[in-house]
């Protein structure tokens, strides 16, 4: 019953075989390897953006912090959701890579910000004035962490926003797959057509060993980020086995066909959770996380049984009345079965 983090799945047999092929022989270092030009070719036909530089890193905190440094001044602000993973999670590396910069939480229901507002917090950062901070970026998050999806047309009406005061736009795609799959939408509308400048592509929750991509729509920019990622110490030198995991991935569709197993997964779990009296969905499931509360007599049987997932937040610990709501965050991955979520909820349907 393991429903604590798509980073706790292992690596898909298609990675893992592509792991092991490029480790024979020899290959150039630091990228010029040939795997990593097919990642590029594949990338960019995914994307059909033919100009379109793509790097790679090792995770998700990298990719993130990379990019906004890449399109932020040390003097700026990035709006980001009040939830975000660069702002609750990434232990101030956004800043730190930036050389200095501001997280400006935005607020918004179930993980998303509205254009209203994205605008209202951009209009209360002061222009022209010396003591101020400056506006900077803006960054998205799809999948949200609140486990839902942006529609092509949020994405968009949100990046308008940001153009309209002349801000580049992130995505923190670290579930991308998941959310294209959600949204029935193809990688160019929900990225670069929207208005996405630069994009974060996920691969370690979503089958991969270890990887990210970064995606820059803008190849004026390719340089700089290059130098970014040099000097911040993650450039690989041994680069073909970050190239042979991302080849893998984007190779006739793997992380779709990863991702749509992981939403499946949590969808069955979702339809079962919800047949339970005592269970209360704390925001909407589009993907694969799912956000619940149940009593906290049965986060306690389910913890002793060895269920694994995460108190949320992580302060409701299991001290307190035993019929008190306690919510909690399911994930699913692509390697969970049917079998995993039927166990789980005829272990709940005993105890409801």
């Amino acid at each position: 019953m393991q429903f604590a983090s798509d980073n706790s799945s292992g690596a898909a047999p298609e990675i893992m075989a592509a792991l092991s092929a490029i480790n024979e022989g020899y290959a150039p270092s630091y990228g010029a390897d040939g795997a990593m030009d097919r990642v590029r070719r594949l990338s960019r036909e995914i994307f059909e953006a033919p100009e379109a530089e793509v790097y790679l890193v090792n995770n998700g905190t990298t990719a993130n912090a990379l990019s906004l440094a890449t399109y932020c001044p040390p003097w700026g602000a990035v709006y980001c959701h009040e939830a975000a993973h660069v702002e609750v999670d990434e232990c101030g590396a956004p800043e730190f890579y930036i050389g200095g910069g501001k997280l400006v939480k935005v607020r918004g229901e179930d993980g998303k910000m509205t254009p209203e507002t994205l605008r209202r917090a951009i209009e209360a950062t002061p222009q022209g004035f010396v003591h101020a901070t400056q506006r900077g970026a803006v960054t998205l998050t799809n999948v949200t962490e609140a486990g839902t999806v942006y529609s092509v047309d949020e994405m968009t009406a949100l990046c308008a926003v940001a153009k309209s005061y002349g801000l580049p736009v992130h995505l923190d795609g670290a579930r991308f797959a998941n959310a294209l799959v959600a949204a029935d939408a193809s990688p160019a509308d929900m990225s670069w057509r929207a208005g996405i400048d630069i994009l974060s592509l996920g691969g370690t929750k979503n089958g991969c060993m270890g990887v990210e991509a970064v995606v820059l729509f803008d190849p004026s920019k390719a340089w700089e980020f290059e130098l970014r990622r040099k000097r911040g110490g993650h450039l690989f030198s041994k680069h073909r086995y970050l190239s042979a995991q991302m080849e893998a991935y984007l190779t006739d569709g793997l992380w779709l066909k990863l991702a749509a197993i992981a939403n499946a997964r949590a969808e069955r779990l979702a339809d079962g959770i919800a047949a339970f009296r005592s269970a209360a969905f704390l925001h909407p499931r589009d993907a694969n996380m799912i956000f619940a509360a149940l009593p906290r007599r049965l986060h306690r049987t389910l913890h002793e049984a060895g269920a694994r997932y995460h108190l949320w937040p992580h302060a409701a610990m299991l001290d307190g009345p035993e019929d008190d709501p306690v919510g909690a965050r399911f994930v699913c991955s692509w390697s969970t079965t049917e079998g995993d979520v039927d166990a789980f909820l005829a272990f709940i349907r005993d105890r409801d």
